[in-house]
Protein backbone atom coordinates (compact mmCIF):
# COMPACT_ATOMS: atom_id res chain seq x y z
CA UNK A 1 0.00 0.00 0.00
CA UNK A 2 2.67 3.12 1.33
CA UNK A 3 4.82 1.77 -2.33
CA UNK A 4 1.80 2.55 -4.40
CA UNK A 5 0.87 5.32 -2.67
CA UNK A 6 4.98 6.93 -2.85
CA UNK A 7 4.31 5.53 -6.94
CA UNK A 8 1.36 7.37 -6.96
CA UNK A 9 2.71 10.55 -5.40
CA UNK A 10 5.56 10.74 -7.83
CA UNK A 11 3.68 10.20 -10.73
CA UNK A 12 1.52 13.02 -9.85
CA UNK A 13 4.87 14.99 -9.01
CA UNK A 14 5.59 14.41 -12.63
CA UNK A 15 2.71 15.34 -14.32
CA UNK A 16 2.30 19.05 -12.35
CA UNK A 17 6.05 19.95 -13.59
CA UNK A 18 5.87 22.47 -16.47
CA UNK A 19 8.08 22.13 -19.40
CA UNK A 20 9.54 25.02 -20.22
CA UNK A 21 9.21 26.79 -23.52
CA UNK A 22 10.70 30.23 -25.35
CA UNK A 23 9.92 33.83 -25.69
CA UNK A 24 12.10 36.14 -27.42
CA UNK A 25 14.49 33.83 -26.65
CA UNK A 26 13.93 33.56 -22.75
CA UNK A 27 12.97 30.27 -21.15
CA UNK A 28 9.21 30.84 -19.36
CA UNK A 29 7.00 28.42 -18.41
CA UNK A 30 4.77 27.49 -20.99
CA UNK A 31 1.55 29.10 -19.53
CA UNK A 32 3.40 32.45 -19.77
CA UNK A 33 3.48 32.06 -23.02
CA UNK A 34 -0.17 31.98 -23.59
CA UNK A 35 -0.93 35.68 -21.95
CA UNK A 36 2.51 37.11 -23.50
CA UNK A 37 0.49 39.41 -25.59
CA UNK A 38 -1.54 40.56 -22.87
CA UNK A 39 1.38 41.24 -20.87
CA UNK A 40 3.35 43.01 -23.46
CA UNK A 41 0.19 45.36 -23.97
CA UNK A 42 -0.09 45.71 -20.08
CA UNK A 43 -1.04 49.60 -19.43
CA UNK A 44 1.06 50.63 -16.09
CA UNK A 45 -0.14 54.34 -14.11
CA UNK A 46 2.07 56.70 -13.63
CA UNK A 47 2.29 56.15 -10.26
CA UNK A 48 3.06 52.36 -10.19
CA UNK A 49 6.18 50.91 -8.61
CA UNK A 50 7.57 48.29 -9.99
CA UNK A 51 10.09 45.44 -7.97
CA UNK A 52 11.92 43.49 -10.15
CA UNK A 53 14.78 40.63 -9.92
CA UNK A 54 16.06 37.43 -10.60
CA UNK A 55 13.84 34.90 -9.33
CA UNK A 56 15.25 34.12 -5.29
CA UNK A 57 17.21 37.29 -4.90
CA UNK A 58 15.65 38.94 -2.17
CA UNK A 59 11.91 39.82 -3.99
CA UNK A 60 10.05 38.78 -1.31
CA UNK A 61 12.40 40.70 1.21
CA UNK A 62 12.24 43.99 -0.63
CA UNK A 63 8.52 43.93 -1.24
CA UNK A 64 7.76 43.19 2.50
CA UNK A 65 10.37 46.74 3.16
CA UNK A 66 8.45 48.44 0.48
CA UNK A 67 5.55 47.91 1.77
CA UNK A 68 6.07 48.80 5.13
CA UNK A 69 7.44 52.17 3.75
CA UNK A 70 4.42 52.45 2.20
CA UNK A 71 2.65 51.47 5.27
CA UNK A 72 4.39 53.94 7.60
CA UNK A 73 5.12 51.21 9.30
CA UNK A 74 1.55 49.63 10.29
CA UNK A 75 2.48 46.06 10.72
CA UNK A 76 -1.68 45.05 10.84
CA UNK A 77 -1.84 47.22 7.63
CA UNK A 78 1.01 44.79 5.95
CA UNK A 79 -0.89 41.71 7.09
CA UNK A 80 -3.74 42.20 5.66
CA UNK A 81 -3.29 39.94 2.63
CA UNK A 82 -0.52 37.90 1.31
CA UNK A 83 2.50 39.16 -0.89
CA UNK A 84 1.25 37.31 -3.48
CA UNK A 85 -1.92 39.50 -3.41
CA UNK A 86 -0.36 42.57 -2.23
CA UNK A 87 2.15 42.90 -4.87
CA UNK A 88 0.63 41.49 -8.13
CA UNK A 89 3.33 38.93 -9.66
CA UNK A 90 3.08 40.63 -13.31
CA UNK A 91 4.05 37.34 -15.35
CA UNK A 92 2.63 34.96 -12.88
CA UNK A 93 0.20 32.60 -14.94
CA UNK A 94 -0.61 28.61 -14.06
CA UNK A 95 -4.09 27.36 -14.62
CA UNK A 96 -4.36 26.78 -10.60
CA UNK A 97 -5.75 29.72 -8.27
CA UNK A 98 -5.05 31.92 -7.18
CA UNK A 99 -5.51 34.58 -9.79
CA UNK A 100 -2.74 35.53 -12.64
CA UNK A 101 -1.22 38.70 -12.00
CA UNK A 102 -2.50 40.77 -14.80
CA UNK A 103 -5.77 39.89 -13.17
CA UNK A 104 -4.64 40.85 -9.66
CA UNK A 105 -2.72 43.92 -11.21
CA UNK A 106 -6.09 45.25 -13.16
CA UNK A 107 -8.18 44.65 -10.58
CA UNK A 108 -5.91 46.38 -8.08
CA UNK A 109 -6.73 50.78 -7.13
CA UNK A 110 -3.78 53.42 -7.27
CA UNK A 111 -1.06 53.62 -6.25
CA UNK A 112 -0.32 50.15 -7.27
CA UNK A 113 3.12 47.74 -6.12
CA UNK A 114 3.94 44.79 -8.75
CA UNK A 115 6.58 42.20 -8.72
CA UNK A 116 8.66 40.68 -12.11
CA UNK A 117 11.23 38.44 -12.63
CA UNK A 118 11.66 39.69 -16.39
CA UNK A 119 14.55 40.70 -18.09
CA UNK A 120 14.35 44.54 -18.47
CA UNK A 121 13.88 44.27 -22.69
CA UNK A 122 10.66 41.94 -21.84
CA UNK A 123 9.00 45.04 -19.61
CA UNK A 124 5.64 45.83 -21.08
CA UNK A 125 6.51 49.16 -22.80
CA UNK A 126 4.37 51.33 -21.39
CA UNK A 127 6.24 51.41 -17.72
CA UNK A 128 8.75 53.10 -19.54
CA UNK A 129 6.30 55.54 -21.30
CA UNK A 130 4.79 56.57 -17.82
CA UNK A 131 8.43 56.65 -16.31
CA UNK A 132 7.29 54.38 -13.22
CA UNK A 133 9.96 54.29 -10.66
CA UNK A 134 11.27 50.74 -10.16
CA UNK A 135 13.68 48.85 -7.48
CA UNK A 136 15.93 46.02 -8.83
CA UNK A 137 17.80 43.77 -6.65
CA UNK A 138 20.88 41.93 -7.51
CA UNK A 139 22.45 38.93 -5.58
CA UNK A 140 25.22 37.20 -6.15
CA UNK A 141 25.33 34.34 -8.72
CA UNK A 142 26.70 31.80 -6.21
CA UNK A 143 23.94 31.71 -3.71
CA UNK A 144 21.21 32.74 -6.28
CA UNK A 145 22.00 29.70 -7.92
CA UNK A 146 21.84 27.57 -4.67
CA UNK A 147 18.30 29.73 -3.83
CA UNK A 148 16.95 29.03 -7.17
CA UNK A 149 17.97 25.12 -7.14
CA UNK A 150 15.88 24.57 -3.16
CA UNK A 151 13.04 26.64 -4.98
CA UNK A 152 13.12 23.91 -8.07
CA UNK A 153 12.93 21.00 -5.37
CA UNK A 154 9.85 22.66 -3.75
CA UNK A 155 7.81 24.13 -6.20
CA UNK A 156 6.09 21.75 -8.25
CA UNK A 157 5.67 23.97 -11.31
CA UNK A 158 9.06 24.36 -12.34
CA UNK A 159 10.58 21.96 -14.30
CA UNK A 160 12.78 19.01 -12.28
CA UNK A 161 15.91 20.76 -11.10
CA UNK A 162 18.16 17.35 -11.54
CA UNK A 163 21.43 17.30 -9.46
CA UNK A 164 23.06 20.23 -8.38
CA UNK A 165 25.47 20.06 -10.75
CA UNK A 166 22.97 19.31 -13.37
CA UNK A 167 21.51 22.71 -12.64
CA UNK A 168 24.28 24.53 -12.31
CA UNK A 169 25.10 23.65 -16.09
CA UNK A 170 21.99 24.95 -16.46
CA UNK A 171 22.16 28.03 -14.69
CA UNK A 172 25.74 28.73 -16.10
CA UNK A 173 24.02 28.64 -20.04
CA UNK A 174 20.81 30.13 -19.00
CA UNK A 175 18.50 27.55 -19.71
CA UNK A 176 16.19 28.16 -16.43
CA UNK A 177 13.12 29.84 -16.24
CA UNK A 178 13.56 33.64 -16.49
CA UNK A 179 16.87 33.18 -18.68
CA UNK A 180 20.44 33.93 -17.87
CA UNK A 181 21.56 35.61 -14.79
CA UNK A 182 24.53 37.24 -16.39
CA UNK A 183 21.99 38.87 -18.99
CA UNK A 184 19.35 40.03 -16.34
CA UNK A 185 22.28 41.68 -13.87
CA UNK A 186 23.85 43.23 -16.93
CA UNK A 187 20.58 44.10 -18.38
CA UNK A 188 19.05 46.24 -15.66
CA UNK A 189 22.49 47.60 -14.64
CA UNK A 190 23.02 48.84 -18.23
CA UNK A 191 19.33 50.57 -17.65
CA UNK A 192 19.86 52.63 -14.39
CA UNK A 193 20.87 55.69 -15.81
CA UNK A 194 18.30 56.02 -18.83
CA UNK A 195 15.44 55.43 -15.94
CA UNK A 196 14.16 56.01 -12.48
CA UNK A 197 16.08 52.78 -11.66
CA UNK A 198 17.34 52.35 -7.99
CA UNK A 199 19.97 48.97 -8.17
CA UNK A 200 20.09 47.07 -4.88
CA UNK A 201 22.02 44.43 -3.90
CA UNK A 202 21.03 41.22 -1.58
CA UNK A 203 24.43 41.66 -0.11
CA UNK A 204 24.63 45.09 1.01
CA UNK A 205 20.79 44.48 2.61
CA UNK A 206 22.36 42.05 4.67
CA UNK A 207 25.54 44.13 5.39
CA UNK A 208 23.54 46.89 6.42
CA UNK A 209 19.81 46.69 6.41
CA UNK A 210 19.03 50.46 7.75
CA UNK A 211 21.62 52.35 5.06
CA UNK A 212 19.72 50.23 2.30
CA UNK A 213 16.30 50.81 3.76
CA UNK A 214 17.08 54.44 3.82
CA UNK A 215 17.47 54.47 0.42
CA UNK A 216 14.18 53.01 -0.86
CA UNK A 217 12.83 55.60 1.79
CA UNK A 218 14.30 57.94 -0.32
CA UNK A 219 13.70 57.00 -3.93
CA UNK A 220 9.65 56.63 -2.96
CA UNK A 221 10.26 60.02 -1.33
CA UNK A 222 9.17 58.57 2.03
CA UNK A 223 10.35 60.62 5.69
CA UNK A 224 9.51 58.10 8.54
CA UNK A 225 10.99 58.66 11.94
CA UNK A 226 13.89 56.90 13.45
CA UNK A 227 11.22 54.73 15.69
CA UNK A 228 9.14 53.10 12.70
CA UNK A 229 12.93 52.70 10.39
CA UNK A 230 13.67 50.37 13.62
CA UNK A 231 10.09 48.75 13.23
CA UNK A 232 10.56 48.11 9.78
CA UNK A 233 14.34 46.92 10.11
CA UNK A 234 13.11 44.50 12.60
CA UNK A 235 10.24 43.39 10.94
CA UNK A 236 11.28 42.37 7.99
CA UNK A 237 14.48 40.80 9.06
CA UNK A 238 14.69 36.85 8.05
CA UNK A 239 13.59 35.45 11.25
CA UNK A 240 10.56 37.53 11.68
CA UNK A 241 9.89 37.07 7.90
CA UNK A 242 10.04 33.55 8.48
CA UNK A 243 7.43 33.26 11.09
CA UNK A 244 5.06 35.73 9.01
CA UNK A 245 2.27 33.60 7.21
CA UNK A 246 1.34 36.72 5.01
CA UNK A 247 5.14 36.78 3.81
CA UNK A 248 6.73 33.57 3.96
CA UNK A 249 4.16 31.46 1.01
CA UNK A 250 2.38 29.28 3.18
CA UNK A 251 -0.66 30.76 2.04
CA UNK A 252 -0.80 30.39 -1.35
CA UNK A 253 0.10 27.78 -3.60
CA UNK A 254 -1.21 25.18 -1.24
CA UNK A 255 0.38 21.84 -3.03
CA UNK A 256 2.29 23.26 -5.29
CA UNK A 257 5.03 24.87 -3.20
CA UNK A 258 5.89 21.84 -0.44
CA UNK A 259 7.44 23.49 2.10
CA UNK A 260 8.82 20.11 3.86
CA UNK A 261 11.29 19.94 1.13
CA UNK A 262 12.67 23.13 1.50
CA UNK A 263 11.01 26.31 2.91
CA UNK A 264 10.61 28.85 0.88
CA UNK A 265 12.49 30.85 3.21
CA UNK A 266 14.82 29.13 3.22
CA UNK A 267 18.30 30.99 4.42
CA UNK A 268 18.05 34.02 3.49
CA UNK A 269 22.48 34.29 3.60
CA UNK A 270 25.43 35.31 2.06
CA UNK A 271 28.04 32.34 1.42
CA UNK A 272 25.70 30.02 1.84
CA UNK A 273 27.00 28.21 -1.28
CA UNK A 274 30.54 26.97 -0.05
CA UNK A 275 27.89 24.67 1.25
CA UNK A 276 27.06 23.43 -1.92
CA UNK A 277 30.08 24.22 -4.98
CA UNK A 278 33.18 21.38 -4.94
CA UNK A 279 36.65 23.16 -5.46
CA UNK A 280 36.34 21.83 -9.42
CA UNK A 281 32.75 23.20 -9.47
CA UNK A 282 34.20 26.94 -7.87
CA UNK A 283 36.93 26.99 -10.38
CA UNK A 284 34.58 26.23 -13.64
CA UNK A 285 31.90 28.52 -12.50
CA UNK A 286 34.84 31.35 -11.53
CA UNK A 287 35.93 30.86 -14.84
CA UNK A 288 32.75 31.30 -16.70
CA UNK A 289 31.70 33.96 -14.54
CA UNK A 290 34.91 35.96 -15.50
CA UNK A 291 34.72 35.60 -19.20
CA UNK A 292 30.73 36.64 -18.57
CA UNK A 293 31.17 39.75 -16.99
CA UNK A 294 34.38 40.75 -18.42
CA UNK A 295 31.67 43.58 -20.42
CA UNK A 296 30.28 45.37 -17.57
CA UNK A 297 31.06 47.85 -14.26
CA UNK A 298 29.05 45.22 -12.40
CA UNK A 299 30.88 43.97 -8.79
CA UNK A 300 29.34 41.66 -7.33
CA UNK A 301 30.25 40.09 -3.74
CA UNK A 302 30.25 36.04 -3.28
CA UNK A 303 30.86 36.79 0.75
CA UNK A 304 30.90 39.27 3.59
Amino acid sequence: MALDKMTNLHLEDKIIRAELSEVEGIPVIKAFSSIWDQLWNFKARPDDLLIATYAKAGTTWTQEIVDMIQQNGDIEKCRRASTYRRHPFLEWCIPEPPPNGLELAEAMPSPRTMKTHLPVQMVPLSFWEQNCKIIYVARNPKDNLVSYYHFHRMNKVLPEPGTMEEFMEKFMTGKVLWGSWYDHVKGWWKAKDKHRILYLFYEDMKENPKREIQKIMKFLEKDLEQEVLNKIIHNTSFEIMKKNPMANYTKDFEGIMDHSVSPFMRKGAVGDWKNYFTVAQNKKFDEDYKKKMADTSLVFRMEL
